[in-house]
């Protein structure tokens, strides 16, 4: 039985994630600040203690395991000395940063090492980030020159977990996207309509530039990469008022729908679009890095290590199978 780590294992999302490895029949080697595991119907039980800023703390806790999914952010914090001490140990490194500087760090720093010790490291696989990117390869198959690649998010709503309000103020960082094929900061912020199709129709879509365009970038030579969301959740997210999720279901999910769609632009006008639908992007963040984790343990991958963007690690389709009917995939790709 693979034995995967999981760091900052008492985190909203991470309880999914633990739940997910369970499923799969995958044991959990639960890591927290205190050394206690605190499950969602209030169980307590001991756990490996680790010192995040540590990286002999770290390498303790990885030293049984055969993988890492690192959930522990900010991972402006986090995500170098973990990804580092998954390379020393020789096992792959999965985590679920939004986080765009977070992620190209990965890249920048730590590529090299990771090649030469034929290890994997896969930054931002979850909702943000690696779901856009998997789409957007799935688009590109068989594609020709990429004039450009827009990803668009809808959500109905978005209660912030405590975590995301902590990741919005520690990243200060200037967001990028793709401008004649380079990556650069964000001059223009206007806002356009985009139709989601059914479910959320025509909305009005604001410029946020998360993981997936430094993600996207890695593998799709595109003259523009950007990325736009509507209106409602960014309202949600301002008001420090909005709660946290609250569960509707037993596994814990909130009401919350989303729609991400990914068009990319062959030539001028012509579009292949493909979209994915689904609930509570938290939850559903779970079976996108388990199965990015399983597949590498099981040798499902294209065999390229280093620090990848997930388009290069996983084929689209075979992943999508992966992750099941929590994503329901539209495409005309």
């Amino acid at each position: 039985m693979k034995k995967i780590a999981v760091l900052g294992a008492n985190g909203h999302t991470a309880q999914f994630v633990i739940d997910e490895l369970i499923s799969r029949g995958l044991e959990i080697l639960p890591a927290t600040r205190d050394g206690r595991l605190r499950r969602r119907d209030g169980s307590q039980t001991d756990c490996a203690a680790v010192d995040l800023t540590d990286a002999s703390s770290i390498e303790g806790v990885l030293r049984n395991a055969d993988a890492v999914i690192n959930c522990a952010g900010p991972f402006l914090d986090t995500a170098l000395q973990t990804a580092r001490a998954a390379i020393l140990s020789g096992i792959p490194y999965l985590d679920v940063t939004a986080e765009q500087a977070a992620a190209a760090s990965l890249f920048t720093e730590l590529d090299e090492q990771a090649r030469k010790s034929g290890t994997t490291v896969v930054p931002a696989m979850g909702f943000f980030g690696g779901l856009a990117d998997m789409l957007a390869a799935y688009a590109a198959r068989g594609a020709g020159p990429v004039r450009s690649t827009d990803v668009a998010v809808a959500l109905d709503s978005w209660h912030p977990t405590d975590g995301t309000r902590l990741t919005g103020k520690r990243n200060t960082h200037t967001r990028a996207v793709v401008k004649d094929g380079v990556l650069m900061p964000v001059e223009d912020t206007a806002n356009r309509r985009w139709d989601f199709g059914p479910g959320f129709g025509d909305q009005e879509v604001a410029l946020v530039p998360l993981s997936e365009i430094v993600l996207i970038n890695r593998h799709i030579s595109a003259h523009n990469v950007r990325s736009w969301m509507n209106l409602k959740p960014l309202s949600d997210l301002a008001d420090t008022s909005t709660s946290p999720p609250v569960p509707t279901d037993s596994s814990g999910r909130s009401s919350q729908r989303f729609c991400v769609e990914i068009a990319l632009e062959e030539a001028e006008g012509d579009y292949r679009r493909i979209r994915a639908t689904g609930q509570d992007i938290y939850a559903v963040t779970a079976p996108l890095v388990v199965s990015a984790c399983a597949m590498i343990l099981e040798g499902r991958t294209t065999g390229l290590t280093g620090v990848r963007a997930p388009g290069e690690v996983f084929d689209p389709a075979a992943f999508f199978e992966t992750v099941g009917p929590r994503l329901q995939i539209h495409t005309d790709a």
